[in-house]
């Protein structure tokens, strides 16, 4: 993974834009949406980055740029039309311990911006390092039709009310389960019923346990679509292997992983409410199966 993505905190973070044609344009109108400090500096001005200057968004220095001009700054977008200039400009930010990207010039970039799904506290970031933005573009236009307008306002109403589910509710494990319940009933809308599936949602929390299984020698690639979800939401992954990069990718990352414990540990781990992967060579996932009735033996093709 030659990029790896990072969601910045904008307040007070202090853009330097050099350019004001087109292609800035375009960068201007994604970095005005955040809450960072944004300054112009090109000769010559079009009327989208005229107007941002205008309504007092940004700050506009309406001449060239020098090599002074590249210092106290957290990130630098360089979108001149002058591929050399870009190169120099560059080159002098990553000396000075600037982040900067040089528009379509990824060889020259410290960071790059990725193709972007906004649906407020909601953000989708889509990358191919550079490789194929055009593609890049295709999925996002995938998961625009498909994450509905409404989660704006529905991540609005959960951030409201964190802080309330805190207070009621101590245990984190118990607060996970009153979320999973909320979005199991209310899916992404955002409606009248909305409140009261929050509400309903603190009723009867039931701590629900769960054995996932799977044989150390199943083809990752080949398990069902239904699994996924099941894997993202483990408390414990025991193994006695390392686990496989391509299992690594789809389980819960910050899930705890120990070697398999005893049956006992186990059983106990369920009462409690644990949600559990146990990967294991077929003889011991035999044996799981036969002591732990209520397990789920994740195989291809099937749960």
């Amino acid at each position: 993974m030659q990029y790896f993505p990072l969601f910045i905190d904008t307040v007070n973070l202090n853009v330097l834009l050099v350019g004001a044609g087109d292609v800035a344009s375009r960068k201007l109108a994604l970095l005005t949406r955040t809450e960072a400090n944004i300054h112009v500096i090109a000769p010559e001005v079009n009327p989208e980055v005229q107007a941002f200057a205008d309504k007092g968004r940004i700050l506009l220095s309406q001449r060239s740029v020098v090599q002074a001009d590249i210092q106290n700054y957290d990130l630098i977008y360089l979108a001149t039309a002058n591929d050399m200039l870009n190169a120099e400009l560059a080159t002098l930010a990553t000396e000075r311990g600037i982040w900067v990207n040089a528009v379509d010039n990824p060889a020259y970039c410290r960071f790059i911006t990725p193709s972007i799904v906004d649906r407020g506290r909601l953000v989708v970031a889509i990358s191919t390092a550079g490789a194929a933005p055009v593609f890049a573009r295709t999925i996002r236009a995938r998961l625009e039709t498909s994450l509905p307008q409404s989660l704006k306002p529905l991540f609005d109403f959960v951030a409201d009310k964190r802080l309330e589910v805190q207070q009621r509710l101590t245990k984190t494990a118990t607060r996970r389960l009153f979320w999973e319940r909320f979005f199991d009933t209310n899916g992404d809308r955002f409606d009248a019923r909305t409140p009261e599936h929050y509400q309903n949602a603190f009723n009867n929390i039931v701590s629900r346990g769960e054995i996932l299984l799977l044989d150390e020698a199943t083809p990752v690639e080949l398990l069902p679509l239904a699994a996924m979800p099941l894997l993202q939401r483990l408390d414990w992954i025991y193994s006695e292997v390392s686990l496989a990069d391509n299992l690594a990718e789809l389980v819960r990352r910050d899930a705890n992983r120990a070697a398999l414990p005893a049956l006992s540990d186990i059983s106990r781990e369920y009462e409690q409410g644990s949600r559990m992967l146990l990967v294991a060579d077929t003889q011991k996932i035999e044996q799981l199966k036969a002591h732990f009735p209520v397990a789920k033996h994740l195989r291809p093709g099937a749960i």
